[in-house]
């Protein structure tokens, strides 16, 4: 199967893990996989074998911006049109929102095969602080991308979301979760970690407001736990210093560890005694699974997204309201008495397995 992946850069974040992750699976089955970028960034060594492109856009016009999509969508057919003079694509995954505005636009790719996938939570990202006619606005502009189209959502409620808050129906429409080279993370997990033999919280991800590193930090002071607490991630100099300033206003500051990105964080989780999401909303929840895979308990806040579907059964007990003292109380809970963790809690998501869903989309019949 030929199979085309586009995405809007490679910078380090969680979703272009995941579609590097999903093209190395799809290599690994001898699918012939091509990866279009549409910014010159990439943070990740990528998969061998993969077909890789970079299709930039060069253009310095003052009102550039008034064009941009369409302008970069005959770029992208231009490229797509050299790739598929060896033969059409059987299966196409477009990632990120912005990518699907332009992938939307294509002339060159077929409905039918065509699939927009969704890593996060539209209604939370895109209408969360809106109000009025900007909110309507921004419902129009996403319900020309996606409506009548085929979405994958990394969640169920991913892809709910985006047809209850704008109104649109989907062609075909599947939840897959994000997927996991299980039996890497466990042989990157045995590396070294400098705290290996203490206790402490650990937390991943790049310091953004919807992480909510504040409330962590107040329900992790407010706990009682002494244990310290270790933050993995990168963020503005201004962001850090906030951090730094409220941890030492509520008494922390000296236990607080802001250990910056950390290019294997696998050990980290590994020896924690657990790992915290404390965001306000989750379109899956990556490190979730990485911490059960690593064998550690997990708590997160009880945000729109992933982290209900992934935290089910004995894991349920690690789900906090949205609230500094509800996490405060369920950190505690866990802390003290974190449930036993068995494979069959991560084994669903295998790489493996996972690919075999996406594959089987260019076979979904319409309506599906």
């Amino acid at each position: 199967m030929r199979i085309l992946m586009i995405i809007d850069g490679l910078p380090g974040g969680g979703a272009e893990k995941v579609v590097l992750t999903l093209a190395e699976g799809m290599l690994a089955k001898h699918h012939q996989v091509t990866l279009l970028s549409l910014r010159d960034v990439c943070d990740y060594p990528l998969p061998a074998g993969l077909t890789y492109e970079v299709v930039a856009d060069h253009c310095r016009h003052p009102f550039r911006k008034l064009t941009e999509i369409s302008r970069r969508a005959r770029q992208l057919d231009k490229a797509i049109a050299r790739h598929q003079s060896q033969g059409t694509f059987d299966l196409v995954c477009s990632h990120l929102h912005k990518t699907d505005r332009i992938v939307s636009r294509s002339r060159a790719l077929s409905r039918q095969n065509t699939w927009f996938c969704l890593h996060g939570v539209f209604s939370a990202s895109y209408l969360g602080h809106r109000t009025g006619l900007s909110r309507w606005l921004k419902q129009q502009k996403i319900k020309n991308v996606y409506q009548h189209r085929n979405v994958v959502g990394v969640s169920e409620y991913v892809l709910a979301d985006l047809q209850q808050a704008f109104g649109i129906t989907l062609q075909r429409g599947e939840a897959i979760p994000n997927p996991f080279d299980i039996d890497a993370i466990e042989q990157l997990a045995q590396q070294p970690c400098p705290l290996a033999g203490q206790e402490y919280l650990v937390h991943v991800g790049r310091f953004h407001e919807t992480k909510r590193h504040d409330r962590l930090i107040e329900a992790w002071a407010q706990s009682g736990i002494s244990a310290p607490l270790v933050l993995l991630g990168k963020g503005s100099p201004a962001a850090t210093q906030k951090l730094k300033a409220l941890a030492d206003k509520l008494g922390v500051g000296d236990r607080l560890i802001l250990q910056g990105f950390v290019e294997n964080p696998y050990p980290w989780i590994r020896h924690a005694r657990l790992l915290v999401v404390s965001s306000d909303s989750e379109g899956f929840g990556n490190v979730l699974v990485e911490a059960l895979i690593c064998g550690t308990a997990i708590v997160s806040t009880r945000c729109p997204g992933g982290p209900e579907e992934i935290m089910t059964g004995s894991l349920a007990r690690g789900l906090a309201p949205l609230s500094v003292e509800g996490l405060a109380k369920t950190l505690q809970d866990i802390y003290s008495a974190p449930p036993e963790i068995h494979r069959e809690m991560f084994e669903k998501y295998r790489l493996s397995v996972l690919c075999d869903r996406w594959l089987a989309l260019n076979a979904l019949p319409a309506g599906q």
